[in-house]
């Protein structure tokens, strides 16, 4: 595709009073398909009335046909739209009536490139956009909008790039709709840096251009910048206010980073402008206190929103779960059930996670086996999940039974809750079984190789761990390390496991060292009173 894009119908039936009268004046002239205007509205009213069902489009293509009217560009135009409302299934028919087309302006062309990409079919969509190229037609800003969202969706990346070197060659790199779909599509290619540049060039950015970008950034776990992009969006004068889309995709990250002054800013902003009983936003607000500890407030924000979906009813369990606080937990999954609701595998997966943490197996067991009353499939996370509750309770030999169970091959996160049970109650032999399996089925883990590292240790085993190491730096095998942050006048500063990239680096170390130095000091005149 990345060098292509560089270089019988049914008879009608009873047609209707409305359908006749158009018909005998399209055979009274001789050139009966632009006849006239009203009839080509007349036509679209009588398609609208057709939504929803294949039979009454079809049939009213057919009298469109008879009548003269297959050329018709405003009527062709509606006919597309129609069967690809439908299903992706009928998008071939959309295409005949494209294809019939005789007279396509840049109206259709783009239409089809939208239709394609909406239905999830980006390769047609891509196909769609190479004819263009080929036939010379007069591309617009719409055109690479389109075609970019379809490069997006199959994370398409060399293609884009392809296409963001047609942009700059037509004209339109500095056209912000343009722009915030090149944005869009290197932020779910993951190409942070491609992401940042573009939308650094945009002359003019529109709210949709910093929401864009803020919540790319949030998809790629680079939380922190997108905190800073989102304070300098606030101190733009361009724009008075953030919006619906801006809350929701900056309050995800306030969850990730506990940042919870921000949230509180976010929460204050939203009673002001009367945004407390939106589903979510508010599941949004929840997940925040929820990650920050303030169940109580989490609560507040739940009990306000009068209509509660199951994203916020799943973000408060998740909340009560994480807080160890599974009664709460519980209690209200029955209260959601009594409301009516049908939980789906998102809300199991969390009360499975609460029962693991806790200890609750007895629990854990009757909620797994609720999955199959209410028909929720079960996925590879909820397998883990119950693994990772029988592991904790000290259960081995039951998760291993468990394992063998399962009506599907066992994946990597499965062995990887039963390792970590390994670690937890230092069964090493079961731990070299498993970490067998999981280094073929995830070698370049790092974590796996540390946790087996570590069980070693722990079982007084060190020429083992060391070997276990050793293996690591023969493979240039890595663990990401973990860090710690903290916000000081407005600035968040992270530290990592043995980092000395900070700016302030020896100003920390000579702190650190001081206070090691007073508190020794303090131990032993505690002593020897």
């Amino acid at each position: 595709m990345l060098k292509i894009i560089q270089k019988s119908y049914s008879t009608p039936v009873n047609l209707g009073d409305g359908v006749v009268r158009i018909l005998a004046r399209s055979r009274l002239s001789s050139v009966g398909c632009f006849e006239s205007k009203k009839d080509s509205y007349e036509l679209n009213r009588m398609l609208t009335k057709c939504e929803g069902s294949i039979n009454r489009t079809s049939k009213m293509h057919a009298k469109i046909i008879v009548g003269g009217y297959g050329q018709n560009v405003f009527v062709g135009s509606k006919l597309i739209g129609m069967y690809a409302g439908l299903d992706q299934l009928y998008m071939n028919s959309a295409r005949k009536v494209f294809d019939h087309l005789l007279e396509r302006d840049v109206f259709l062309w783009n239409m089809m490139i939208q239709t394609y990409a909406h239905s999830g079919l980006s390769a047609e969509a891509l196909g769609v956009y190479k004819e263009m190229c080929e036939k010379d037609v007069v591309i617009d800003k719409y055109t690479f909008t389109f075609v970019l969202k379809a490069c997006g969706i199959v994370k398409d990346e060399m293609s884009g790039r392809v296409i963001h070197g047609h942009v700059m060659k037509c004209g339109f790199y500095f056209n912000v709709f343009v722009g915030n779909a090149l944005v869009a599509l290197y932020a779910k290619c993951q190409t942070m840096e491609a992401c940042r540049h573009v939308f650094d060039e945009i002359p003019k950015k529109d709210v949709v251009s910093w929401n864009t970008v803020i919540s790319g950034c949030a998809n790629n776990n680079r939380f922190i910048e997108a905190i800073e992009l989102f304070h300098t969006f606030l101190q733009d004068e361009s724009f008075s206010v953030p919006d619906h889309a801006t809350l929701v995709s900056i309050l995800p990250v306030c969850a990730q980073v506990a940042e919870i002054r921000l949230g509180y800013w976010i929460h204050c902003y939203t009673i002001k402008i009367g945004l407390t009983s939106d589903t979510m936003v508010g599941s949004g607000l929840i997940a925040m206190y929820g990650n920050s500890g303030h169940l109580d407030y989490a609560r507040q924000v739940f009990d306000e929103i009068s209509e509660r979906n199951i994203m916020v009813w799943t973000a408060m369990m998740r909340g009560y779960g994480m807080h160890g606080n599974p009664q709460e937990a519980l209690n209200l999954f029955y209260n959601f059930l009594e409301g009516g609701f049908h939980p789906d595998g998102v809300v199991f997966l969390c009360l499975l996670s609460t029962c693991s943490h806790v200890g609750l197996v007895e629990e854990g067991r009757e909620i797994f086996k609720q999955m199959e009353d209410y028909g929720v499939e079960i996925g590879h996370e909820h397998y883990a999940c119950m693994v990772d509750l029988y592991g904790r309770a000290g259960l081995l030999m039951e998760a291993v039974e468990f394992i063998k169970l399962m009506p599907m091959l066992p994946g990597k996160d499965v062995y990887g809750a039963l390792l970590g049970a390994c670690r937890i109650h230092n069964n090493i032999e079961l731990a070299e079984v498993v970490a067998e399996k999981l280094f073929v089925m995830d070698p370049n883990s790092g974590g796996r190789y540390v946790t087996l590292a570590k069980i070693y240790g722990d079982g007084g085993r060190l020429k083992d761990a060391a070997t276990v190491r050793k293996l690591m730096v023969k493979k240039n095998i890595k663990k990401p390390f973990g860090f710690s942050s903290i916000k000081v006048d407005s600035v968040v500063h992270t530290f990592g496991v043995e980092d000395a990239t900070h700016l302030k680096t020896m100003e920390i170390f000579d702190t650190l060292a001081n206070l090691d130095e007073l508190m020794t000091c303090n131990y032993k005149l505690e002593t020897h009173c």
